[in-house]
């Protein structure tokens, strides 16, 4: 008779000198080919790698985290894991590291501040390498006087501090570049939607920015009142944020302050500080049987997928993800190889893509 209960026993895990002995070499061989050791037979490696897939050998991280000091693992810590912009840099950075054989860790911040300050200072309890973090409340300050020894990475150009490495797209510059697109299709009364006036760090202000140097360069006088917040911390444990604030349903509610300002201020364009917000108030207008963009034009930021499908497709600033995530790896990596050079900031490029909501101009 079997033993039923013997035989349903899992196998033991297979170990290096599992691989070794079915290879035909030395322990030491294997653990050569499992590094990336450069001078070996071809050969030889070959029969080792069909050996670890024949046994279905793992390497065992954590004694090599002993040896190495490292684990080769990152944190990528967002504040927001479903918003369109933070998913698609999430997915970026993946891509990025795998050329440097990192796994990526992703913690949501839900821009709570003792959730910051938890990442500022490495988690303490995890055993990430580096940190790349997009803090949503925290100033830099407070990030730089919490922080441990664990390298760390900001995205973001509210984050600009040169004691401290960063990576960022040009904000003001690009919504210059989006406003500046509508003045030269004969737009005058433009408003901007995505103003936050309290809660969280400048994304907002910065995009604003950007927008007045437009109309002051086209000497076009500012009407504060086409100046449109979003929503604003109504509590200390839910501050502002790029998901409620910058959501569709703010775009949406947002659009009747909108149209009731039309009535007296002839609204003829809407620079919007997100693709969300804008998507939001494309619905009303239509629904208001606003027609956009002969009567007004509308810009997104971020180059979200709904925008090329919103009906009317949307204008709108498109960072370059990929270039974003692989200038921080880069400059975690750096950090976790020893680097002692002087921090550095990037500014990864970007463009203005022209679709149906500007593309049409004036009536």
């Amino acid at each position: 008779m079997t033993d039923d209960a013997g035989s349903k026993r899992a196998k033991p895990r297979p170990s290096i000198k599992d691989v070794a002995a079915l290879a035909g070499v030395s322990w030491r061989t294997v653990s050569n080919v499992i590094h990336g050791h450069r001078y070996l037979r071809p050969e030889t490696k070959a029969k080792v790698e069909d050996a670890i897939a024949e046994l279905g050998y793992k390497p065992q991280t954590a004694a090599r985290q002993l040896r190495t000091g490292r684990s080769n693992l990152i944190t990528l810590a967002i504040p927001y894991i479903d918003h369109p912009y933070f998913a698609s840099l999430a997915h970026a950075v993946v891509e990025a590291a795998k050329s440097y054989d990192y796994t990526v860790l992703i913690d949501e911040t839900r821009g709570l501040a003792e959730k910051e300050v938890q990442v500022a200072r490495g988690y303490q309890s995890s055993h990430s390498d580096g940190i790349i973090f997009s803090p949503l409340t925290l100033p830099v300050d407070s990030i730089l006087a919490a922080r441990d020894k664990t390298p760390l990475v900001l995205l973001g150009e509210h984050t600009l501090d040169p004691r401290i490495d960063h990576v960022t797209a040009d904000n003001v510059e690009s919504t210059r570049e989006a406003t500046e697109h509508l003045i030269s299709l004969g737009h005058r009364r433009i408003a901007f939607l995505g103003y936050l006036t309290e809660g969280t760090l400048g994304t907002g202000d910065l995009r604003l920015k950007g927008y007045r140097r437009a109309l002051a360069a086209a000497e076009i006088d500012e009407d504060p009142d086409l100046i449109i917040g979003a929503a604003t911390q109504t509590t200390v444990s839910e501050p502002a944020s790029a998901e409620s604030d910058y959501s569709r349903e703010e775009g949406y509610a947002r659009a009747q302050q909108i149209l009731l300002l039309r009535e007296t201020s002839e609204i003829d364009a809407v620079v919007c500080a997100n693709d969300l917000l804008a998507i939001g108030l494309l619905r009303a207008f239509r629904e208001a049987g606003v027609n956009v963009p002969g009567e007004v034009a509308v810009t997104g930021w971020d180059n979200t997928p709904e925008g090329g499908f919103s009906a009317p497709t949307l204008t709108t600033v498109a960072p370059d993800m990929d270039a974003i995530a692989r200038f921080a790896i880069e400059a975690v990596h750096r950090r976790i190889l020893g680097s002692s050079d002087a921090p550095i900031g990037r500014v990864a490029p970007h463009r203005l893509v022209i679709r149906e909501s500007t593309a049409g101009g004036l009536l």
